[in-house]
């Protein structure tokens, strides 16, 4: 009998190293077979029927030597596992450890509601190096992962929270998942999750989602400057909703009052909100100054407002707005064919004293560009470089149409929204921030295989682009000695 156990354990050993090389780093996919040095080229593999006899091996207990009683906190919920000892302590250092300092053959696990109805999925992985999930089992087995230090498995996991953001839910998961990041200390998912949100602000506005997320994910959202939606307006009747909704303490409310930008919205919308909002009539006295130099700054040039008033502070910082007074939506259809060129307009800035003023901007794409420094050099004399040249990156150049005094003491930020399909939605997948060409980043579309017709930053087969003009005022106030 010893020594049948033996042999046992001795087969369970080599596909337990089999497992391990199989086992992809994201803990999802498989590795392909290396090819023995001097073979003909041919590889004979039996692959998929030791995962089978592994899973069979769980199923069915063959040779166990320990049980896995899993437990809720209150014990209204019992699972037990017949396990193998060496597949679990090769697996998991935690679970070795375990397993060194038993004293029966049973182990009692206690863990979370969640975490114990996929306990099951958990412990499948270990064995065959593979896992299937939804949505909503993410994060529990996320936390066994982590827990057991089944680090094959919490990378797999995460990537997978990663890809599926925008996949659709009954109750938005995005910004619950952001805050377990944040308890888990998962640094990738956190800032994937953050940035989704921040990138994706109008359609999270929109969902029930918004009026669940936590004071702390509501303020860190409200100081950011790359936020993508509508307008400030559309942010304030949001956070609005949020306070109704919640009821926070007063210090909350007021500091979230104060996050908006009160000048990036029209006097008219000032002055209804003042009238009209049952939020704001219970804190003005919060944001009085914060209204107040916003009417300042629609009553006055901001050249003039420069003079007297920090205008570099958040208050005057547009966000990345989608109206039509800030940008313009650009459809690129088979980008990679030739350059392409077009014209928008933009409101001079959100001051309501440049309110009638235009400026008219021009945009070339090229799909193939190099720089000068990377262009081949031609010995006959005269001969001229050609602007595109094969083998190029793709860049943007966004310039004025006309120059005019009135652009003193503005820098206009140009900022490029790369839009791409994911699960059926139209979502943000890159921001690019510059002055006067994508060249600045040095990194525009890097990642984008353009000539590749699945490529996911085409859709029917067309870039989609938004191009948005911020105006930055540069502060004219004189120290005095």
């Amino acid at each position: 009998m010893v020594k049948r156990v033996d042999l046992i354990h001795a087969g369970m050993l080599l596909l337990i190293m089999w497992m391990q090389m199989e086992a992809a780093s994201a803990g999802l996919q498989k590795a392909d077979l290396a090819q023995e040095e001097g073979s003909d080229g041919n590889t004979i593999s039996h692959s998929q029927t030791l995962v089978q006899r592994l899973e069979a091996l769980l199923i069915q207990g063959n040779g166990s030597d320990v049980s896995l009683r899993v437990e809720t906190p209150n014990a209204d919920e019992v699972k037990v596992i017949q396990a193998h000892s060496l597949v679990l302590s090769l697996q998991s250092p935690v679970f070795e450890e375990m397993l060194l300092s038993r004293n029966s053959s049973t182990m009692v696990l206690r863990e979370s509601s969640d975490c114990a109805a996929v306990f099951d999925k958990f412990i499948r992985y270990l064995y065959c190096g593979e896992i299937s999930l939804r949505l909503d089992q993410a994060t529990p087995l996320h936390k066994l992962a982590t827990k057991y230090q089944v680090q094959s498995l919490q990378q797999g996991v995460t990537h997978y929270m990663t890809q599926n953001l925008a996949r659709d839910s009954s109750s938005g998961h995005v910004a619950g998942w952001y805050e377990y990041a944040l308890q888990a200390e998962d640094i990738v998912l956190r800032d994937s999750c953050l940035q989704y949100l921040a990138w994706n602000l109008s359609s999270v506005l929109q969902s029930g989602e918004w009026v669940t997320i936590s004071s702390q994910l509501l303020m860190t959202l409200l100081q950011r400057s790359d936020l993508v939606l509508q307008s400030e307006m559309e942010l304030f009747a949001a956070l609005e909703a949020w306070i109704i909704q919640n009821q926070p303490d007063g210090l909350t409310a007021e500091n979230a009052l104060r996050a908006v930008r009160y000048a990036m919205m029209p006097p008219r919308e000032l002055f209804r909100l003042q009238t009209q909002s049952t939020v704001l009539a219970r804190y003005q006295e919060s944001v009085r100054d914060l209204l107040y130099m916003s009417y300042q700054f629609h009553s006055a040039s901001p050249l003039q407002m420069a003079k007297y008033f920090d205008v570099n502070c958040s208050l005057f910082v547009p966000r990345n707005y989608l109206s039509t007074v800030w940008g313009s939506p650009w459809l690129i259809n088979s980008p990679t064919r030739d350059d392409r060129s077009t014209s928008f307009q933009t409101q001079l800035g959100p001051s309501s004293h440049d309110a009638s003023k235009r400026v008219t901007w021009n945009a070339l794409f090229s799909p193939r560009w190099l720089p000068l420094s990377m262009r081949p050099m031609y010995s006959e004399s005269g001969a001229m470089q050609p602007t595109r040249v094969e083998g190029g990156r793709p860049r943007i150049i966004i310039t004025p149409a006309t120059s005019s005094a009135d652009f003193a003491g503005v820098n206009f930020q140009k900022t490029v929204l790369v839009m791409a399909q994911q699960h059926g939605k139209l979502v943000v997948k890159h921001v690019y921030n510059f002055h006067q060409s994508t060249e600045e980043n040095g990194d525009f579309l890097a990642e984008a295989n353009l000539y590749r017709r699945t490529s996911d930053y085409l859709i029917d087969s067309s870039l989609f682009l938004h191009v948005v003009v911020k105006p930055l005022y540069q502060t004219l106030i004189t120290t005095k000695n």
